[in-house]
């Protein structure tokens, strides 16, 4: 269960622990309308390990943005593992830092189909490695209203980003 404090503390420790590894994160946000970019710049000293939070809410921002293909887009859908893969990817690259977190989701209340129902959120990490990038996905299926799935939501790709440091 996610709420502000535990949001808040996840936040903290991803500026604690990226601050005191010399490290850099950005975000693409599409779902969370910035969230996780507020999250992280809401702790003092956050300055120094984050530069960019990117908040793609539409396909076209996505495109020109951060470089999500148009057939990526056409052929999976906004919320697929896919474009949330591009989105980490295109985040890290914009950006130079050493991880980037990417979400989409159907927060709802409407949006939702049979295959993607409300409360689907993909998430992806790409982390510089050397000189190369590896990306993680991962599809969660969230209950609860929108502003609960999208608290999840931001909880969940904070936890990630520590998980990969």
């Amino acid at each position: 269960m996610a709420d502000n404090e535990s949001i808040n503390k996840l936040a903290a420790a991803v500026v604690a622990d990226l601050t005191s590894a010399s490290k850099a994160v950005s975000t693409a946000e599409s779902c969370t309308g910035g969230w996780i970019a507020k999250a992280i710049t809401d702790v003092p000293g956050s300055s120094v390990m984050f530069g960019y939070g990117i908040v793609c809410y539409s396909n076209g921002a996505k495109e020109s943005m951060l470089g999500v293909q148009n057939q990526t887009l056409v052929d999976h859908g906004s919320v697929s593992e896919a474009v949330v893969e591009e989105m980490a990817v295109g985040a890290l690259n914009l950006s130079g830092s050493d991880i980037a977190v990417a979400v989409s989701g159907i927060a709802g209340p409407s949006g939702g189909t049979k295959e993607k129902p409300v409360g689907t959120v993909w998430f992806a990490w790409a982390v510089r490695d050397g000189g190369k990038v590896k990306t993680e996905t991962s599809c969660q299926q969230f209950a609860g209203d929108r502003e609960f799935i999208r608290e999840l939501t931001v909880a969940h790709a904070l936890q990630g980003v520590l998980d990969r440091m």
